[in-house]
């Protein structure tokens, strides 16, 4: 895997929309907190852009996406905002610079597709806080991202959970939003978990949607395949009048429980007040036993 150069003083980042329209305005946060670190900010084409909900034309964003992987002078591209939309304008993209010089992308969410097709071209990618989340983002949100960004150690701790499965792994961390990563399987944006170890999150679902996609990637042998399964976030979930009968994390427990792999419930990652950053494509070492999990990037 890949790693794409780490961030200096004095480097520039670009921000695009890939997805939901995004306004200049919304942005100044993530433009203040980016030069606070010393870095300069490019405002893609794509922001300011409307179609409907989308930030212009799939074609507007994949272009715009497209000259920012080709820039020499960025070194990192940040998402402005989720939603829905990326998946659109991904198979308009020529990611051949990127893939010959890889530089970090930076998204969560609907941006699990170009982490998925990113990581597939091995290279790794940032699964962090979008642009326009920095308003809202805790300081260890933030501080975690600037950690990522420049190379410095990432470790989280975690205290125990009960539906935890003790175990150590080594791997390489793939995943991402659960429902995105159900819907572009089958593609060529398809992730690939042999060997790795997934991390998965979602929002506002139904909690038989939860199930549904849940027995999808076990019918698929995902979970056969990776040597072990980070939780996020698992917030927001809906139900039906006639109540499925379990939550989300009794969902995701009962349909892993018979694999023989470390599992760890509430990561502080996703659609979480503290959204960790993760880098995709890393490799990592997850130790769960009694007193907790640790999450070491190697």
């Amino acid at each position: 895997m890949k790693i794409p150069p780490y961030l200096q003083k004095g480097d520039t980042v670009a921000i695009v929309a890939t997805a939901r329209k995004t306004t200049e305005d919304e942005l100044q946060e993530a433009v203040s907190l980016l030069e606070s670190w010393g870095i300069t900010v490019i405002i893609g084409n794509s922001i300011g852009l409307e179609n409907n909900q989308l930030a212009g034309s799939d074609e507007e964003r994949a272009a715009d996406f497209e000259a920012m992987t080709k820039n020499p002078d960025v070194k990192a591209i940040w998402c402005a905002r989720g939603g829905y939309g990326t998946v659109r304008m991904v198979d308009l993209v020529d990611f051949s610079a990127l893939k010959k010089n890889p530089k970090w992308v930076i998204g969560y969410s609907d941006v699990t597709v170009l982490h998925s097709h990113i990581n597939n071209m091995n290279a790794a990618t940032i699964h962090s806080v979008m642009a326009t989340g920095v308003t809202t983002a805790t300081d260890d949100t933030k501080e975690t991202l600037r950690k990522a960004l420049f190379g410095e150690t990432l470790q989280y701790t975690l205290p125990p959970h009960t539906f935890n499965k003790y175990g150590k792994a080594n791997g390489q961390l793939t995943g991402g939003n659960l429902s995105v990563l159900y819907s572009i399987i089958g593609s060529r944006s398809e992730m690939d978990c042999e060997d790795k170890i997934l991390f998965i999150e979602d929002l506002d679902e139904y909690l038989y949607h939860i199930d549904r996609m849940m027995m999808n990637l076990k019918r698929n042998h995902y979970f056969e395949k990776i040597k072990g399964l980070i939780i996020g976030g698992m917030n927001d979930m809906n139900d039906n009048k006639t109540p499925w009968g379990h939550t989300a994390l009794e969902i995701i427990k009962d349909i892993t429980n018979e694999y023989n792999i470390p599992i760890c419930f509430n990561f502080p990652a996703g659609h979480t007040p503290t959204n960790c950053a993760l880098v995709l494509g890393k490799q990592i070492t997850l130790t769960v036993n009694e007193n907790g999990t640790q999450v070491t990037f190697n």
